[in-house]
């Protein structure tokens, strides 16, 4: 009898086998969408903060200016 003889408990086995390497495959591509998806939710939120700080850094200025004004008509 040689060793790769296909019988019915070979099959079966064959069979679980193939389901556990398609479960295994779908549970990789899950955790591989859900990694991008955490990756696009970072880069959307660094996105988000570097805008704020931008806007808080034109305020800033905005502010500055104004008491240079105020400054300069203190002055005169």
């Amino acid at each position: 009898m040689p060793i790769l003889a296909i019988t019915p408990i070979n099959y079966i086995h064959l069979l679980f086998l193939a389901l556990l390497f398609l479960l295994l495959f779908l549970l990789h591509l899950l955790l591989l969408f859900l990694l991008l998806f955490l990756l696009l939710i970072l880069l959307l939120l660094f996105l988000l903060l570097f805008l704020l700080h931008l806007l808080l850094l034109f305020l800033l200025l905005l502010l500055l200016l104004l008491l240079l004004l105020l400054l300069a008509l203190l002055v005169l």
